[in-house]
């Protein structure tokens, strides 16, 4: 051991030459890519051996196979490791083959960003935002995002999974590691000198036939043009009318021709134009006259109406206001097919605006018109029930397509309104009477009870305080219900009217089916109101007896309890 102390001893020199020299043989520095031999395989490890190191560093089998090592795996085989450390807190040794292999691909990506050149990869997985391509040559792990796996929209990419293809490297980050890629990239570069090629065909005032529509922006319609060109049509130039956005004119699929109007070979883009195909209709609008009905094209159906042509280039909106008389929420989509050809009434033309109105309804007569001239108020037509809902019908009247309104009130005199509704259903057929016509709001009220015999009329040749025999019919705690005789309607005497005497006047003093007289308090016909009331009869009675029997003793057989002194202060005054 003295040896190793004395380090100005000869013996102690020559080991340390010897140690060196052993050392140099393998360049051991941290952070290094070096290589090493595998000399023990176990279930989950391997075991290197590492000229120059003190010990044996340990690889899991897992990190092999993940990089795609698995055949390596073998006794005497040599794999490159990285050596993070020499000797860790445990003094063991740290060693990476995946690290390793990064880094000699991230040089391999390097050099060809630098030199601006394609690599070859292939896509293994899909990930958030993209997929993840495995460079061949190196094994290394990069990002392909979803924009730049090809120049236009795809919805599977199954036939592009683990398929060995050129990839452009779009950009690294050396700090990271990480580096992106695109296959857009190199499709777009073999397809732009195609592309140039295909635009030198085409010069202003070429005529394109049968163009595709491909898709719609805010500002135009793309059409493909024979499968190898995509053109724009401006907003401005689809159509000499006002156009908001081209699914106002245009289906997806449909073919169009086109007008070539500028062709700009730098930016390989070729401007077409739709309404260049015809004249300008609006120099000659001044042939289309208001309120004539002209024949129109149905060119495209929306929720709100119907875009028409009243001649190539002049196209104008249908409005689903201006579909019916009677339909309120009339449907384009189910009256009218495109390429139909239907009648139409010019309602509005503003040549400034460049905006024609048409209408489809003004072409037939309004029902209201009709059911007005030809049924005046008081009119009895036959209907049915089409519809109805909690508190009233909807009556198709006659032949017309017009659903009249009749309210529950409307329905009977005698019942209640609401009860009597539930004894209509669809399809039943009436008879009722015209009550109101409005043209202007498209309304008309009808009423069934309006063709009945009026219960009321029974009062017409009455006269208030008459006095009229009733039957009664059932009390409450508010009076009592009555039937006059020879009448069909009831009517309620309330409580406060029943006696003079508050004590008299109790509901609970009838059972039902008593006959009392008393006497019409309040009668308007016009309103069919009356109220009837047994305490102004008493009130009548005993103001004949005041004036028949004016002596003080001739009253005191009367069945009036205060007649005595009525006299008395009457004899006084």
């Amino acid at each position: 051991m003295e040896i190793y102390k004395d380090l100005s001893n000869p013996a102690s020199k020559e080991f340390e030459q010897l140690l060196n020299s052993q050392l140099s043989k393998n360049n051991i520095e941290e952070g290094k890519i070096i290589e090493g031999k595998i000399n023990k395989i176990t279930e989950k490890f391997v075991f290197l051996f590492i000229e120059g190191l003190k010990s044996e560093p340990v690889l899991d089998i897992n990190e092999l196979k993940s990089i795609g090592w698995a055949d390596k795996i073998k006794i005497g085989e040599k794999i490159s490791v990285l050596l993070e450390r020499i000797e860790d807190k445990n003094g063991e040794v740290l060693v990476s083959a995946s690290k390793a292999q990064k880094l000699k691909g991230w040089d391999k990506l390097v050099e060809a960003y630098e030199k601006n050149e394609p690599i070859m990869g292939k896509i293994t997985s899909k990930c958030k935002g993209g997929c993840i391509v495995e460079h061949i040559e190196t094994k290394s792990l990069m990002f392909l995002p979803g924009s730049q796996i090809s120049d236009k929209p795809l919805k599977d990419i199954s036939h592009l999974m683990n398929e060995p293809q050129k990839f452009a490297l779009i950009k690294l980050d050396k700090v990271r590691g990480n580096a992106c890629v695109s296959r857009r990239e190199i499709i777009s570069s073999f397809k732009k000198e195609d592309k140039a090629k295909i635009i030198d065909k085409y010069k202003v005032g070429d005529i394109i036939k049968g163009a595709e529509v491909k898709g719609y922006s805010s500002f135009g319609c793309f059409f493909n043009v024979n499968g190898e060109l995509d053109v724009l049509v401006h907003l401005q130039e689809i159509s000499y009318s006002r156009v908001n956005h081209p699914d106002e004119v245009f289906n997806i699929g449909e073919k169009h021709d086109l007008k070539v109007i500028t062709v700009d070979k730098e930016k390989l883009q070729v401007g077409c134009s739709v309404k260049q195909l015809s004249p300008d209709p609006f120099e000659h609008i001044e042939n289309y006259k208001l309120d004539k009905i002209y024949k129109v094209k149905v060119s495209k159906i929306m929720d709100f109406g119907a875009f028409c042509e009243l001649e190539p280039g002049l196209t104008t909106l249908l409005h689903s206001s201006e579909l019916s008389w009677t339909k309120k929420s009339a449907s384009a989509k189910k009256m009218f097919k495109v390429g139909d050809e239907i009648d139409c009434v010019i309602t509005e033309i503003d040549k400034e605006k460049r905006r024609v109105a048409i209408s489809h309804r003004l072409t037939k007569e309004n029902p209201f018109e009709v059911i007005e001239k030809k049924f005046p108020v008081g009119s009895i037509v036959e209907g049915e029930v089409v519809n109805k809902n909690e508190y009233s019908l909807f009556i198709k009247v006659e032949n017309l397509e017009v659903d009249a309104f009749l309210h529950c009130n409307d329905l009977t005199y005698l019942n209640n309104g609401e009860e009597e509704l539930n004894r209509f259903k669809k399809g039943d057929k009436l008879k009722v009477a015209i009550l109101e016509v409005k043209v202007s709001e498209q309304k008309v009220r009808v009423g069934l009870k309006q063709t009945q015999k009026d219960p009321f009329d029974w009062f017409k040749d009455k006269k208030v305080n008459q006095t009229i025999t009733v039957k009664i019919i059932s009390s409450d705690n508010k009076g009592l219900i009555v039937r006059p005789e020879g009448c069909e309607m009831d009517f309620q005497i309330k409580k406060s009217q029943i006696a003079i005497n508050a004590a008299d006047a109790r509901p609970s003093r009838f059972t039902g089916g008593e006959r009392i007289d008393c006497a019409i308090s309040d009668l308007n016909i016009e309103k069919r109101k009356v109220v009837l009331s047994i305490k102004l009869l008493e009130e009548i009675e005993k103001k004949e007896a005041l004036d028949k029997y004016g002596a003080e003793g001739s009253g005191k057989n009367l069945p009036f309890s205060s007649l005595s002194e009525d006299l008395k202060k009457k004899k006084k005054d």
